[in-house]
């Protein structure tokens, strides 16, 4: 690889660049990523962060929702004069004023089955903001079937959780099959999350997404970590992939076209 990187970035990307497992070279790696966040909202606004400051090259931001005022307890990001903007777009501008290196294209749009695949195409890894089973099950399936790996989080009230789901291991099928029945599971405007919860789960994401770039380290593939911060406890469990999973599994489907997205999520195998 050729080396290009100028002043500016050797000063701004000094202390990557000292590191041995980062250096010039997993500098210009980065430099040169795509990386697509699904979710510019709580966990997506420390990933977007993160990312836009460690100098990822290409930075797609998919989210459909506008800023509301009862966001900005948690989504850091977006600020008092956002109100009423979409959340894409303002993301965008943090990123522009966090770090011109950084080309950044928000999408305000739901991710659906209609333009998954175009989001998608040539990341080298996704990053699941979002706070819907069917929008996580989409991205597991279309990210299992183009051999992108994900980088997956969720958050409840005081806790949360992250695993990586690379091409050649287990899926978010292997661990969850089916969705929830609609409403057994509540979201944060009924239950409410503590502001600082998504910080410390979106900063793990990011993590995960710089190290499954610059292929370092161990990820979290076939571990679920769970976050307390209640009892400020974090507690890993593998899992396996299940040779029987739809959609990973030797004999799954191999396309999104005919799965529906909708209550369970399930997949049918005659």
């Amino acid at each position: 690889m050729t080396l290009s990187l100028d002043a500016t970035q050797l000063d701004r990307y000094s202390r990557h660049i000292i590191m041995d497992e980062v250096g010039p070279e997993g500098q210009e790696r980065l430099l040169t990523s795509r990386v697509v966040v699904v979710g510019a909202g709580g966990l997506g606004s420390p990933v977007i962060q993160y990312l836009a400051a460690v100098g990822v090259g290409e930075l797609v931001v998919v989210d459909d929702d506008v800023v509301e005022r009862s966001n900005l307890q948690r989504q850091v990001i977006h600020h008092d004069g956002d109100v009423g903007v979409p959340k894409a777009e303002s993301a965008a501008d943090f990123v522009h004023n966090l770090n011109p290196d950084v080309q950044v294209d928000p999408v305000q749009a739901r991710v659906d089955k209609s333009n998954v695949h175009e989001l998608v195409e040539g990341a080298d890894v996704v990053v699941d903001a979002s706070d819907n089973f069917p929008t996580r099950y989409l991205l597991n399936d279309v990210c299992r079937f183009e051999g992108i790996p994900l980088v997956h989080g969720a958050i409840y009230k005081f806790e949360g959780q992250v695993t990586t789901l690379l091409p050649s291991g287990p899926c978010y099928r292997c661990l969850f099959p089916e969705a929830p029945k609609p409403g057994t599971v509540p979201d944060c405007a009924t239950t409410g999350v503590i502001g600082v919860l998504p910080g410390t789960v979106g900063c793990i994401q990011a993590t995960e997404a710089v190290k499954v770039v610059l292929d370092v380290g161990e990820v979290l593939d076939g571990r679920l970590m769970f976050y307390d911060a209640m009892d400020m406890t974090f507690e890993t469990v593998p899992y396996r992939q299940n040779p029987s999973c739809p959609v990973c599994g030797e004999s799954g489907v191999d396309s999104i076209a005919d799965i529906d997205y909708v209550e369970s999520c399930a997949i049918s195998i005659e």
